[in-house]
């Protein structure tokens, strides 16, 4: 799959599907799509790199690494508008390379000061799940079932301030 193959495709998407990925140097057409194996051994010859100047092109990146070792691909994330979102990740074809780019971290390029890191890999179904927090005044989802009378031991309708609910009141 190449990058004409995305932009002719991308059309019949709606936008916020579609993500701009600059790719520099090498274009891999293999037309299969990657496995598993192949995607973690890709990530761990790739590098994080942020604060990136979002005017900054992937040409500029690709030499500011040149020196670490064979870049293969420079990916500069954009959002739906087409701005790049201030982020890229840089592969590289040699193993080594990577913790020679580590080096590079705090460096500068555009006057901005670059933060590299190793590529984690995204692992799927990992995002943390908060769940429903249940809400005090909508009630429980059990039926009301009434039980012993509950005296209030500071007399009848009185509650103490620092124990009354907080109430939504618009006005």
């Amino acid at each position: 799959m190449n990058f004409s193959w995305i932009i002719r495709h991308s059309l019949a998407l709606p936008p916020f599907y579609v993500c701009k990925i600059f790719t520099v140097l090498r274009d891999d057409s293999s037309g299969a799509s990657a496995t598993q194996a192949e995607k973690e051994e890709a990530d761990a010859r790739s590098i994080y790199v942020g604060n990136v100047d979002y005017a900054c092109t992937p040409e500029e990146v690709q030499q500011h690494f040149q020196s670490c070792g064979t870049v293969n691909r420079v990916t500069i994330l954009t959002d739906k508008f087409g701005q790049p979102k201030g982020f890229a990740y840089v592969e590289f074809l040699e193993l080594e390379a990577v913790q020679n780019a580590i080096l590079l971290n705090e460096s500068e390029l555009h006057g901005r000061q670059l933060k590299v890191a190793a590529k984690r890999t995204n692992v799927p179904g990992m995002k943390q799940f908060r769940g429903r927090r249940p809400n005090p005044f909508f009630g429980s989802r059990r039926p009301f079932m009434p039980g012993p009378p509950m005296y209030s031991p500071y007399g009848y309708g009185r509650i103490p301030r620092a124990r009354r609910p907080m109430r939504y009141r618009p006005y």
